[in-house]
């Protein structure tokens, strides 16, 4: 059975009284040593090596999805513009030339 959060101490600071639990390595911080990043609670000593490592191997795929992301945008867009002119082209030629709206 694993002691409640009340009864932990902080893994840098023994004197002080836990406040959160890294999910990263499991340790128990104080307010001072634990920090808010990317909407979780992290350790300073998880977050540094979280910044450095994956930022190099995150690029390629940043890049990628841009990349995909814009090429999706101009096939979007074309594909509108398309419908666009597939609907004038159904239209009847009396309705260009203005006399579809003539009685006869």
């Amino acid at each position: 059975m694993t002691p409640s959060l009340a009864h932990q101490r902080c893994f840098n600071h023994v004197q002080r009284e836990a406040v959160a639990k890294c999910p990263v390595c499991s340790h128990y911080f104080c307010r001072e040593c634990i920090t808010e990043h990317d909407d979780r609670v992290i350790c300073a000593a998880c977050l540094a090596k979280a910044a450095h490592t994956p930022l190099l191997q995150r690029r390629p795929r940043v890049g990628l999805m841009r990349v995909a992301g814009c090429f999706l945008g101009v096939f979007a867009a074309w594909f509108f513009f398309y419908l666009i002119g597939q609907a004038l082209l159904a239209t009847p030629t009396a309705f260009h030339d203005g006399t579809l709206w003539n009685s006869h």
